[in-house]
């Protein structure tokens, strides 16, 4: 059998975001499809970050994971399983304008006020996360409440 051999995404794996100004960014797979990127960013792929601060945490595409383009350095096993979990999104419904929190596989109902701070609920494709690493807000609807 021919083909690229198929890439498991591990939860903790640490991956290496080649960026446009030749540097790299860094980010840690979560549970729930998230991936915490890194507020350190390197001067080469092997400049990983020593701590674990991210700029922000949100649900990233599968393909984007498994495209090869990024680069899995290394993995760092979270300390718990509830650790291993992004903090709670946000969900506005564009219909009733009703406000509810995404955490831990479960919706429930909220306040906006329970949602101010958060990150909306929303998957992200490769170009976004590294737009917004980069400093380019186009993509975000109002990134937090």
């Amino acid at each position: 059998m021919t083909g690229k051999k198929r890439k498991r995404i591990k939860i903790g794996d640490v991956y290496a975001i080649p960026l446009p100004n030749g540097k790299y960014a860094f980010g840690r797979i979560f549970k729930d499809a998230g991936i915490g990127i890194y507020k350190y960013i390197g001067e080469s792929i092997e400049d990983i970050p020593k701590d674990e601060e991210y700029q922000f945490i949100v649900g990233v595409y599968e393909y984007v994971l498994k495209s090869g383009d990024w680069t899995v350095v290394e993995n760092r096993p979270f300390k718990s399983d509830d650790e291993a979990y992004p903090p709670p999104a946000c969900n506005i419904d564009s219909i009733s304008g009703e406000y509810s929190i995404y955490h831990k596989g479960e919706i429930r109902s909220a306040t906006k006020s329970e949602c101010e701070g958060l990150e909306v609920a929303a998957v992200w494709a490769d170009n976004h996360i590294i737009d917004r690493i980069m400093g380019d807000d186009k993509w975000h609807r109002d990134d937090k409440i």
